[in-house]
Parts: structure tokens; sequence; C-alpha cells
């Protein structure tokens, strides 16, 4: 069985449902793979273009039924503003290039001990948990799941003019 379209949630008849496919963040944005729906039935993931999959999107199979895609909880950081403040909080997370899922009063990203560390030490509030992440799309609409350690250099180099 081959699923080429994706459905946004709420665009679907639920009738249509054909099972569920319980994906974490990274697994929810590819363009082509095999997957195993939750009810044991295996089948591949083949999009036009790489998509990011959110909680109730459709996944249309070649017989018209679909397979709904449930965000599978997965370990995160759920980050309240304490004595810091949320904006400066979210100012230092961005500058990491983390994925954030950003709610009024919280903010949340994968689990990470060092950047937990940091927070708690900008006043921020860190609770552990597992939850369904889905974070912005940002900027660019891109994918980004590499951490704080990623290893391009952000060093200043000589622009020696004399």
């Amino acid at each position: 069985m081959r699923a080429a379209h994706r459905l946004p949630a709420g665009s679907w008849d639920k009738g249509r449902e054909r099972g569920t496919a319980t994906l974490d963040w990274d697994e929810r944005h590819r363009r082509r793979r095999s997957l195993t729906s939750d009810q044991g039935e295996a089948f591949l993931l083949d999009l036009a273009e790489a998509a990011r999959l959110g909680e109730g999107d459709g996944l249309a199979l070649e017989d018209g039924s679909v397979i709904r895609v449930v965000a599978k909880p997965e370990p995160v950081l759920v980050i309240e503003a304490g004595t810091a403040g949320l904006p400066r909080l979210a100012y230092h997370l961005g500058n990491r290039h983390l994925a954030i899922q950003i709610f009024p009063d919280r903010l949340v990203i994968r689990d990470d001990s060092v950047i937990a560390d940091m927070v708690e030490g900008l006043g921020g509030i860190v609770t552990r948990r597992d939850l369904p992440f889905d974070p912005e799309n940002g900027a660019y609409g891109g994918h980004s799941s590499h951490s704080h350690d990623h290893h391009h250099a952000h060093g200043h180099h000589d622009h020696g003019h004399g």
C-alpha cells in the first residue's frame, strides 16, 4: 500500500479512516519511507516533496482510505518564564536554532540537559514531560532537528585590510 498525498487535518472524511500512525517529530517530517500503522499494516509514505505531518493529518492511500497521523509523545522541556520573562528565554533558545513550540504562557523544546541548565540559569522554570511535540515551522519553513551541539563555526575571521 502506498500513501502519496497528505490531507490537512479537518479536510478529509473521518469515515475513510483505515487506521492511525503514531509518529514522533522527526518521523513526521519526511518525503519517502516505509511505515507501519498502529494496526500493524505496512505502507510506503511516498510524497512528491518532504512535508510536515501534523496531528490529525491524513495520509491518502491508493484505495481511497486514509491513515490518520498521531503525534507521539516524546521527552520535552516545558519552559515557563519564572523571573526571566518569556520573550527573553525565547530569544536565547531561538539564537541556538532550536525547534520551539510556542504557547502564550510557555515554550516547549526537545529535552536537552545543557539547554535546561541554561534556561534555569537565566531564571526560567523547566519541567520535563512526555508530550507530543509540534514546533513552529520557522522563518523559512524548514525542519531542523540539530541540537546545541552542532559543529559549524560561529567565530569571526580577520578581514585584514592592510
